[in-house]
């Protein structure tokens, strides 16, 4: 029995060899057919494997941890706007009772966002901007992890507040910045006016807990000194339960402690917040989610864009998957004879399907190949579009072992997609007929005539998907922004100590000085850096309505400021250097008409009761009173997908009354030359020695700013085009396949009624009634599937609320556009079959 079991094997391998060898000539000989479909199959298939990559590294992979099953985030309910939601920040004195309250059922971890600093390592003068994650001094014990080199914190280095300035950085970091140089460990680096001496490297692969970034520096909880008693709700709290403990009792315990600091709370909250929110917020409902569903802000931002995108790659890949079966249908028909022949002489409807599928499978090996090469490419590429000038996303692109599956199961995929109906077909034929020469044939052309009409569907369906993310990136670019963006340089500082109104007036004279300076001036932040502050306002008898949305939003100025952005005043005046905060603002339009109406609101007052640092004036119910001194026109603040808010622009004030310690500021430079970045040099080293107490820690131009608003949608516009382009070559390339295998199918039937008189015009009506209508049946699917599709859609889209016609004509229009231009070729080869050369030739 052996013996005759190897000997099958060995004559099944033999086969496969002789159909591969046979395969690879056939390929060789129909060159361009053949570079059409590995072309093809390689540009979906690459595109499939890229997309897989950015969502395996993005939302699929655990954390690199020991049991990260076992790994959870505290959450709870949140109500805002009148709208439930669900937040997983916290404040540390939080932590710290639902640490005490569950601390025999489980371990808890305060691990803060992930945010951007600027540091300085020795006497080094010029500062550097890392990625800074504050972290329990147990988190590398809890997670499993072993250092690299030196140590990691421990839970002693998080114990007294300021005590212990230690750093551990990433391998990631480690190798980038300091080329692995084992004498890293002892450096120091200051950070603000603290120091920190690197103890320990992180192991690699570990780059911290929010996916997106890369963390540089892990520092104790203990050393973010401002944030362990203030409001700072930057914490995320992880939970570890102990052996045996039950899930349904520690969350009750996490709950009960929860709602008890929310109902302390809710008790300093100003009394115009909701008492919906009040009482929803006490009551919250808490939950324990595991720590691999999506929580960074890059997890959250692009998990429905990225999963819209791996639709449209699917697309694309279907596309050309029908387009290269449409081919080897063609060619199966076409070899009809060849196969007759095999089945006469004791071929096996298996040999067959065999020989066929065998073909399909070293067209999708040669396309895979080409597809993976053009994934390792594509997926880096697309992670650089994502993210802000100056705070990039990045990812771990490896290729873990769900990626090869994914890979090996997609290549067999194609090849069944691509070969199977061709070689049932092929198994399928006849031999008396098509030895006969019989061309008849309906079952092929039926299937090509379906596999067009999918085509058309799916072709459709992309161009409809990429219209939406096309007009929402087009009307986001061209909506006005209220100021002048062009020749403008933000430098954003940081203050280590406060400084008199001089100092500051000082240092922008300095600016203005610079040769090739237009106008200076001086901001908390600069406009669209998504930074903001908001006011409850009560002005004319109008009373805040106690939502978010119906705030005034604040921002702190210097003299100067409007006319460097470009903002003209419509009535009163600009600030002058001796104005106090916060005595007197200027407001823009959309504030005078929400409070005022059609009455100039120039010399009213405003009282403002704020969370964002207004002082309280005792015996006006925590309320301070401001003079509006000037009005200029509405302009967008902090997002370019928000309406332009109602706001109020104060004295710019250097100190923080929450912390009395120094603040972050922005310079706001107007150039006179179009690119204003060959002068940030100059302009750093005169802010560094007019003021030595003021570090200048990144500077980007103000149209980068506009322009990183848009990089989501700019991303999807671009990447839907270009697939829809692709999409659109390959339903062309398979209409002209399905035409061109009419006319040779129907040459003779062609030639006979050219010779009987028929027209051009009649030709040319046999060959393409059948492919059009299929066509027009596929737009219709296509155009329905968008329709149906188009709410969750555009859901994703700020700018783009219904359909109009422009939105359905395009791909229709395009559609059909392309059909023509792929039937022009074989229709005039159609028209100009010569029929006495083809009976001379019969």
């Amino acid at each position: 029995m052996k013996p005759i079991l190897q000997n099958a094997f060995a004559a099944r391998l033999e086969s496969l060899a002789a159909d591969a060898v046979f395969g690879g000539r056939l390929l060789r000989k129909r060159k361009i057919a053949s570079a059409s479909a590995i072309l093809s199959l390689a540009l979906g298939f690459g595109a499939s494997i890229a997309a897989f990559r950015l969502i395996d590294s993005l939302f699929l992979r655990p954390l690199p941890v020991a049991h990260p099953e076992q790994l959870y985030v505290l959450t709870f309910q949140d109500l805002f706007e009148r709208q439930i939601g669900t937040r997983d920040q916290f404040e540390y004195p939080a932590f710290r009772l639902l640490r005490a309250s569950a601390n025999d059922q489980a371990d808890l971890l305060a691990i803060a966002f992930a945010t951007r600093t600027d540091l300085t390592f020795g006497s080094e003068q010029e500062t550097e901007r890392a990625w800074r994650q504050y972290v329990s001094g147990s988190m590398f014990r809890e997670f499993g992890l072993k250092p690299a080199l030196g140590r990691l914190l421990t839970e002693q280095d998080d114990v007294t507040p300021g005590a212990d300035p230690y750093a551990v950085i990433s391998w990631d970091y480690w190798s980038r910045r300091f080329g692995k140089d084992p004498g890293v460990i002892g450096r120091h680096f200051r950070m603000g006016n603290d120091s920190f001496e690197i103890i320990g490297v992180a192991p690699q692969g570990f780059t911290g807990t929010d996916r997106g970034t890369f963390t540089d520096i892990f520092l104790p909880n203990m050393m973010n000194v401002s944030a362990l008693n203030g409001p700072y709700n930057g914490y995320r709290i992880y939970v570890i339960p102990k052996a045996g403990a039950r899930l349904s009792i520690l969350r009750d315990r996490l709950s009960a402690a929860l709602h008890a600091y929310h109902a302390e709370e809710v008790k300093s909250w100003p009394a115009v917040r909701l008492k919906q929110e009040r009482d929803f917020f006490v009551a919250a409902p808490v939950s324990l989610e595991p720590a691999a569903t999506p929580r960074s802000g890059t997890q959250r931002g692009y998990r429905q864009a990225l999963m819209i995108l791996a639709v449209l790659v699917g697309l694309v890949l279907l596309i050309a998957c029908a387009n290269v079966a449409n081919l080897m249908t063609a060619q199966a028909a076409a070899r009809a004879r060849e196969m007759a022949l095999r089945i006469s002489i004791g071929a096996g409807r298996a040999r067959l399907m065999q020989l066929v599928l065998m073909e399909s499978a070293l067209i999708a090996a040669a396309a895979s190949a080409l597809g993976l090469a053009f994934s390792w490419w594509a997926a880096p590429f697309v992670v650089s579009k994502l993210g802000l000038p100056d705070q990039p996303v990045r990812l771990d692109l490896i290729a873990d072992w769900r990626v090869t599956i994914f890979a090996v199961g997609l290549a067999f995929a194609v090849t069944a997609l691509c070969g199977l109906a061709p070689a049932l077909r092929a198994s399928s034929i006849s031999p008396a007929s098509a030895l006969k020469g019989s061309s008849s044939l309906p079952r092929a052309r039926r299937l090509m005539h379906g596999l067009t009409a999918a085509q058309a569907a799916f072709c459709t369906f992309v161009l409809f998907v990429a219209g939406l993310f096309i007009a929402t990136f087009e009307k986001m670019a061209n909506q006005p922004t209220g100021f002048s963006a062009a020749r403008v340089l933000t430098l954003e500082c940081e203050i280590s100590a406060a400084l008199p109104s001089e100092s500051l007036r000082q240092a922008v004279e300095q600016l203005r000085s610079v040769p090739g300076v237009e106008s200076a001036a001086l901001s908390q932040y600069a406009l669209m850096s998504f930074n903001a502050q908001t006011a409850y306002v009560w002005a004319n008898g109008h009373s805040p309505a106690g939502t978010w949305s119906n705030s005034t939003w604040i921002l702190g100025i210097s003299p100067g400021w409007f006319e460097t952005m470009k903002m003209p005043l419509l009535a009163g005046r600009d600030f002058r250097w001796n104005d106090e905060f916060p005595k007197v603002a200027v407001v823009n339009e959309k504030f005078a008409h929400r409070y005022f109406g059609t009455e100039s609101p120039v010399g009213r007052s405003l009282e403002v009761l704020s969370n964002e640092g207004f002082a309280r004036s005792p015996g006006s119910n925590g309320r301070v009173a401001i003079m509006i001194v000037g009005v200029v026109p509405d302009a967008r603040y902090e997002d370019m997908r928000l309406p332009i808010p109602a706001t109020a622009y104060v004295p710019f004030r250097l100190l923080d009354s929450r912390s009395g310690r120094g603040s972050r500021a922005t310079f706001l430079v107007r150039t006179k030359s179009p690119d204003p970045m060959p002068l940030a040099r100059v302009l750093r080293q005169r802010i560094q020695a007019a003021r030595p107490e003021i570090a200048v820690s990144n500077i980007v131009t103000q149209e980068e700013l506009v322009q990183a608003q848009m990089t989501r949608e700019r991303l999807l516009a671009t990447l839907a085009l270009f697939f829809a382009a692709v999409a659109l070559i390959l339903a062309a390339v398979g209409l002209y396949g399905v035409l061109n295998y009419a006319i040779v199918e129907r040459r003779r039937e062609l030639g006979i009624c050219l010779a009987l008189g028929a027209t051009a015009g009649a030709i040319a009506r046999r060959v393409v009634v059948s492919p059009v209508v299929m066509i027009a049946l596929g737009a219709a699917l296509g155009v329905t599937a968008g329709l149906d599709s188009e709410h969750y859609i555009t859901s994703l889209l700020y700018q783009v609320k219904g359909t109009g016609a422009g939105m359905l004509a395009w791909p229709l229009v395009t559609i059909f556009g392309a059909a023509l231009v792929a039937s022009l070729g074989p229709v005039l080869r159609a028209v100009r079959i010569d029929p006495a050369a083809l009976l001379r030739a019969e």
